[in-house]
C-alpha cells in the first residue's frame, strides 16, 4: 500500500497542526536510491566474479545479473577487489606466524604459502599478464608482433624469467619486512598494497587507449567506461583502506610505500604508450603487479 501524501502546505489530519509540514523523500526517490545502491552492489560482485574465484551462483548470480556495461563500471571497484583478496591473504599470512614454529625461517614460509594463496584465489589472473606482458615486450620487436605475441596462451623465456623474478622478490620482500617491523605490520602492509597496487590500473585504463584484438579481448568492456566518477569510486575504496592500515600500523612509512606503487605505475604507463601505444588486459596485470612490488620496496627502504 502506498503511503498517503498531502499537498504541500497542508496540516495533519486530527494533531491541529496548521503549519507546512517537513519534506520527506517521495517515493519515487527512495526506490532510486535503493536501486543505485543495489546497482553498486552488483558491480562489486561483478568484479569479485572476474577477478577472483570466490563463487557468485546460483541465486546470488541470478540477482547480480550480467550487462557489458555492468563490466564495465565494475572496473571502479578493482580497489574493492583488493579489499577481499589483500585482506584474506594478509589473514592466512598472520594466522600461519602465529601457528608456525617461532624459528627464523617462519617469515619465509608464511611469505610463501600466503602468496600461493593469493595467486590461487585469484586464478593467477594478474601474474599471467605479468609474463604475456613481459613475453611481448621482452624483445625488441615491432607493436603489430608484441601484440601477437602477448596473445599466445605459451609462456616463453621472457615471460618465465619475470613471474619468478616476481614471485620470489615479492616473498624476500614480505620475510624482510617481517623481520624488521613484525607480523602483524607485515599483514597490514599485504592489504595495503593489494588495495594499492589495484588502484593503479584505473589511471592506466583512464589515460590511454585500449589495443589489440578488440573482439576478442577480456578488457575492452572496462576500458569504455572509466570515468572521473568510476576513478573516484576507485579512490574512495583506497582512501579508506589506507585510512584504515595507517590506523592499525601507524609505524610504517605509507608515503614512500605509495611512492613506490606510483613510481611502478609510472614505469608501466610510460612502456605501454611507447611500445604499444595504449594499453591490453596482460598490460593491466602487468601493472598490477610491478606496482605491489614497488609498494613493498617502497616500505622496505623506507621502515626504521
Amino acid at each position: 500500500m502506498m503511503p498517503e501524501q498531502h499537498e504541500p502546505g497542508q496540516g495533519s489530519r486530527g494533531t491541529g497542526s496548521a503549519g507546512p509540514q517537513a519534506a520527506s523523500p517521495l517515493p519515487q526517490e527512495r526506490g532510486e536510491d535503493a536501486q543505485r545502491r543495489r546497482g553498486v552492489v552488483r558491480e562489486f560482485l561483478i568484479a569479485i566474479q572476474f577477478f577472483t574465484r570466490i563463487p557468485v551462483t546460483g541465486r546470488l548470480a541470478d540477482w547480480v545479473g550480467f550487462s557489458p556495461a555492468m563490466l564495465r563500471a565494475s572496473a571502479a571497484h578493482f580497489p574493492g577487489v583488493g579489499w577481499v583478496v589483500g585482506g584474506l591473504t594478509a589473514l592466512v599470512f598472520w594466522g600461519l606466524m602465529q601457528t608456525l614454529v617461532a624459528q627464523p625461517a617462519a617469515p619465509w614460509v608464511a611469505a610463501v604459502l600466503s602468496t600461493a594463496f593469493s595467486v590461487w584465489l585469484t586464478g593467477a589472473f594478474h601474474e599471467d599478464g605479468l609474463a604475456d606482458t613481459a613475453d611481448g615486450l621482452g624483445g625488441a620487436v615491432s607493436r603489430e608482433r608484441a601484440l601477437d605475441i602477448m596473445k599466445d596462451s605459451r609462456i616463453g623465456s621472457y615471460g618465465a624469467i619475470a613471474l619468478v623474478l616476481a614471485l620470489l622478490t615479492k616473498v624476500l620482500l614480505l620475510g624482510l619486512l617481517t623481520q624488521a617491523g613484525g607480523a602483524q605490520q607485515a599483514a597490514w602492509a599485504l592489504f595495503a598494497a593489494h588495495v594499492s597496487s589495484r588502484l593503479m590500473p584505473l589511471f592506466v585504463i583512464r589515460t590511454l587507449p585500449h589495443v589489440g584484438d578488440t573482439a576478442a579481448s577480456k578488457s575492452k568492456p572496462l576500458a569504455e567506461s572509466i570515468r572521473t566518477a568510476g576513478l573516484l569510486t576507485g579512490l574512495l575504496w583506497w582512501l579508506a583502506a589506507m585510512a584504515l592500515a595507517g590506523w592499525m600500523a601507524p609505524g610504517l612509512p605509507w608515503l614512500p610505500a605509495m611512492l613506490g606503487a606510483l613510481i611502478g605505475l609510472a614505469w608501466m604507463w610510460r612502456l605501454l604508450q611507447r611500445r604499444l601505444q595504449g594499453f591490453t588486459g596482460d598490460g593491466l596485470g602487468a601493472t598490477q603487479q610491478i606496482s605491489e612490488l614497488m609498494f613493498y620496496l617502497g616500505l622496505a627502504v623506507s621502515i626504521g
